[in-house]
């Protein structure tokens, strides 16, 4: 789009926006919130230097406590060099099936208070409240959620209050650890201009060189060029960032749904009794889901299987796992909730499989691996099957013997 067919649809949409009541949006963010997880579960670990990931010094970090922080350990990196920097921290593995329970435990609490809400990752979440100041203190009412979080879950817990979501979410970050910070209407461009221009999310290590280069370090300088040069040297980014700096950000909550599900199923020509090919349909049907839930950027969260029988009598069965989008973890959920379900040597008509309970998977996506290979591997196995067909690849056990 040219650059002045941008800025005209750009003020459309901000004249509209601008045009709307005052918007108030909460960020909330659970503070480290596996290792404050683990803490619950083990309270030795807390005020320690902790490390939550694989003990194989060719892991990475999940996360890791403040105390741990500050020698300069973070999500992400290796387990080796997080080592090298804190010696003396503790290594504690992933307690994989509690971080769902817990992340469960808070979107009910903010979902029974809450009139409309966002479950943006695992332990993230955006509430909007516009149109609520008539009725109360947007600010209290988030300080009082906050607090019924921390009373029932024990979890610690911050967040920002904006106009806008890319403001609140900074305004978390500034509030951390454990606080929040509000940023009143009007305030916005006068909060964010001391801060360090990488607090924009997408500002990555090359696109952070050319800003200082420019001289640009704090958000502030942004808008001491204008709005041409900096489209000249950044492209759209640059034009973006114009408008950031100002505090203008126009994205919307998106309302969460917790019933949405994907699910696959298949009624079979002849009833089947023969063990291995019924499992070998559960493994095909469970892949092809697994496979659509990573094409929609999502983990799920509960895994269910539905066996009919001649009769039509229908039976099925769900069970709540640890967020994931990985066909070997799945599989052999649903392979467990079928041999609970199925009535030996019965014929079967129908199976099916069902995915539901989804959070977003962009941030947590290998976080519990003790390298990247198995990711690396599922990227590659759907770039196939994106560019050649589903079919394209298969497991081993779902290929019909000729």
């Amino acid at each position: 789009m040219p650059y002045a067919s941008r800025v005209a649809h750009f003020n459309t949409t901000y004249l509209r926006y601008m045009a709307s009541p005052q918007r108030y949006i909460a960020h909330l963010d659970l503070d480290s919130f596996f290792f404050s997880v683990e803490a619950i579960i083990n309270p030795s670990l807390k005020g320690k230097a902790v490390i939550v990931g694989g003990a194989s010094l060719r892991g990475v970090v999940t996360t890791c406590s403040y105390e741990a922080r500050k020698f300069g350990v973070h999500s992400a990196m290796p387990m080796k060099k997080a080592m090298e920097l804190c010696p003396h921290a503790i290594i504690v593995s992933s307690t994989r099936g509690q971080y769902s329970r817990y992340s469960r435990w808070v979107t009910d609490i903010i979902a029974a208070k809450a009139p409309l809400f966002e479950k943006a990752s695992i332990d993230e979440f955006y509430i909007d409240l516009t149109g609520m100041d008539k009725f109360f203190d947007p600010y209290q009412w988030t300080i009082d959620l906050r607090q019924e979080i921390m009373t029932q879950t024990e979890l610690p817990i911050s967040f920002g209050l904006a106009s806008n979501k890319m403001v609140a979410k900074i305004a978390t970050d500034e509030a951390k650890p454990n606080g929040y910070l509000f940023v009143q209407p009007g305030m916005e461009q006068q909060f964010l201009a001391p801060l360090p221009v990488n607090k924009f999310s997408g500002v990555g290590k090359h696109t952070y060189e050319t800003l200082k280069n420019m001289g640009i370090f704090y958000i502030g300088d942004i808008l001491k060029y204008p709005i041409e040069i900096l489209e000249k040297k950044l492209g759209k980014w640059g034009n973006d960032l114009y408008f950031k700096a100002q505090g203008i950000h126009t994205s919307e909550v998106h309302p969460f749904h917790e019933a949405k599900s994907i699910s696959t199923e298949n009624t079979f020509e002849d009833n089947k009794t023969d063990m291995d090919f019924l499992l070998s349909e559960l493994v095909r049907m469970t892949e092809k889901v697994a496979y659509e839930l990573r094409q929609d950027e999502k983990m799920t969260g509960c895994i269910a299987v539905k066996i009919r029988y001649p009769n039509f009598e229908t039976t099925s069965k769900q069970t709540t796992i640890d967020y994931t989008f990985r066909d070997d973890e799945l599989i052999p959920a649903a392979m467990q909730l079928f041999h609970q379900l199925y009535r030996k040597g019965q014929p079967v008509r129908l199976l099916g499989v069902r995915l539901s309970d989804f959070t977003n998977h962009a941030l947590q996506g290998s976080l519990f691996d003790d390298n990247e290979k198995k990711n690396n591997l599922y990227k590659a196995i759907d770039g196939v099957k994106n560019k050649f067909g589903k079919a394209a690849l298969k497991k081993a056990r779902t290929v019909t013997k000729e």
